[in-house]
């Protein structure tokens, strides 16, 4: 029985997808939505990348989005294993966690570490 183990190539992309989304969630946290100068002036009217961004970021985890996608694309990769179910879930998981989606967001990690305990997808 072989497990659903990523090589080691694998592994590197997967830390790269993770960090650039976590990179990018912190970004948006910390230096858009959380900063009340670029809230005022968003709030004004400007209009520029940053308050679109602010603002599909903030529609985003208000409707819980980060979370629920990480969860169903963590519990479709439960089910039948795939590196490329594993990277979606993983940054949607990581953009959730910071984005303040954390319950939804963490139960999909969860169940992503699950799935590395599941049989790898025969290949014929």
């Amino acid at each position: 029985m072989k497990l659903f183990l990523p090589s080691a190539r694998a592994t590197n992309i997967l830390l790269i997808v993770g960090f650039c989304s976590l990179g990018l969630a912190l970004y948006m946290r910390y230096l858009a939505i959380e900063q009340s100068s670029v809230g005022l002036a968003c709030g004004a009217g400007l209009d520029t990348w940053l308050c679109f961004s602010r603002r599909i970021a903030i529609a985003l985890f208000t409707n819980s989005v980060f979370g629920i996608a990480a969860l169903l694309v963590a519990a479709l990769n439960l089910l039948r294993p795939s590196l490329v179910l594993f990277a979606v879930a993983l940054a949607c998981a990581c953009l959730g966690i910071v984005l303040y989606n954390v319950q939804l967001s963490a139960l999909a990690a969860g169940l992503l570490v699950l799935s590395l305990a599941r049989r790898a997808p025969a290949t014929e």
